[in-house]
């Protein structure tokens, strides 16, 4: 395995960072200005949106990018440290349209939609012109579980009726949200795994109605993690995507790459917050020293420094091995990453705060928003004992006991 950046991908790191520090980190307050006073998406989005395509960052994240689709074709390796300059600042991946939940859609729809679907959603996804949402969670259930999601999707004729409620649904508060990728169930009494289907749901189709957008740790986002109603949603059964029971491997097929996604953007957050803990660190004296010279801020330092580093190559070893013998057989690595890494960057953010006293709470630094978004992250496509469980099991599995075997390595004294 070679995790090293090959010229393009340090080539193109380079042009991301350049892009970051000219055009969107001197936006960060106009931003929360805006979105502040209620304006979003904010005034400059499709100015930077332009300027980042003419330069070619765009669509960044799909491996099987067409020739005569827009972006750049870039392999999960190669996507990955791109991802981590993006994590730098929330908002910034939507600017060179790699933004999720619109990246997981689109991989979807690139790889299941029918030549219509792909006319009506993906190229408009595509061109940045719509948002989208994937609605799976709900409120009712352990949606950890998909095989307990509710939501009833039922043939009508030519049509589809769909009648259930989702929660947690990103993206859905965007005025440019227009599709809700949504997963229900077609067929309760078909085995587990093939009871789910997805289908495409227009935003502004009647019985779709946006409850509330729910704040998250107090913390509301504009772009909305909305709870949903779907109430006799009726659309043609030509909005199926893929076949009729495949909801469950259609979702397993969108979380893969999109974990490598959420990851690399963590990574990238709490390298922000180590930055900025060594900097206040060497800022401030307390009781005659800096304060990295005070021995737990500087353990905090090494140990932020040694967690997000072993935290990076965890996650380009699942990149390497999606490309190279595709998420199926990477499913343990991408468990891991999933269950890893928003726990280091919460850790990072949680001592960075620290040293920055009570201004690392306030709105004057990054760091009470990131840790709230790390948090979030600690559920977001499952929570962590679900990945931890997986591990597990996938580690018994492969080291099955056979009985009466003894392992060599055992010696017993007597």
């Amino acid at each position: 395995m070679d995790f090293a950046y090959s010229p393009k991908v340090e080539a193109l790191c380079t042009q991301v960072r350049s892009f970051m520090d000219a055009c969107i980190v001197p936006r960060i307050r106009q931003w929360h200005d805006e979105v502040g006073a209620g304006r979003y998406p904010v005034s400059f989005m499709e100015e930077l949106k332009e300027r980042a395509r003419a330069e070619g960052l765009w669509n960044l994240f799909l491996p099987h990018l067409r020739d005569d689709e827009p972006g750049t074709r870039l392999t999960n390796l190669e996507y990955a440290p791109l991802a981590e300059i993006m994590g730098r600042v929330p908002w910034a991946s939507e600017v060179f349209n790699c933004n999720a939940p619109d990246t997981g859609n689109m991989e979807l729809l690139h790889m299941f939609a029918t030549p219509a679907q792909r006319e009506q959603w993906l190229e408009p996804l595509l061109d940045g012109k719509i948002r989208s949402a994937f609605a799976m969670t709900e409120p009712a259930v352990a949606s950890s579980d998909a095989t307990n999601i509710t939501t009833s999707i039922r043939r009508d004729g030519d049509d589809y009726v769909i009648d259930g409620r989702k929660w947690f649904i990103t993206n859905a508060a965007h005025p440019n949200c227009k599709l809700f990728i949504v997963m229900g169930k077609t067929d309760p009494d078909a085995p587990s795994h093939r009871q789910q289907s997805m289908i495409l749901v227009p935003a502004d189709a009647p019985g779709v109605k946006l409850i509330r957008n729910i704040p998250v740790v107090n913390h509301v986002a504009p772009e909305g993690h909305c709870e949903i109603e779907f109430k006799g949603v009726r659309v043609p059964r030509s909005n199926l995507l893929g076949e009729e029971g495949g909801g469950f491997a259609l979702a397993q097929a969108r979380l893969g790459p999109g974990r490598i996604h959420h990851c690399m953007r963590s990574i990238g957050a709490a390298e922000l917050a180590l930055e900025l803990m060594v900097e206040r660190a060497q800022a401030r004296t307390a009781f005659g020293k800096q304060l990295h010279e005070h021995g737990p801020v500087g353990e905090w330092i090494a140990k932020s420094r040694i967690e997000i580093d072993q935290a990076r190559l965890l996650v380009l070893k699942a990149a390497w091995m999606i490309d190279n013998v595709g998420a199926k057989e990477a499913r343990k690595e991408i468990a891991m990453i999933k269950a890893l890494v928003p726990s280091v960057h919460t850790a990072v953010c949680e001592r960075a705060i620290q040293v920055f006293g009570a201004m690392g709470l306030s709105p004057d630094t990054p760091l009470a928003d990131s840790w709230t978004w790390g948090r979030a992250l600690r559920f977001a496509d499952g929570p962590d004992e679900v990945h931890l469980q997986s591990i597990a099991r996938m580690e018994v599995k492969a080291r099955r006991h056979e009985p009466g075997k003894d392992n060599p390595y055992l010696t017993p004294l007597l």
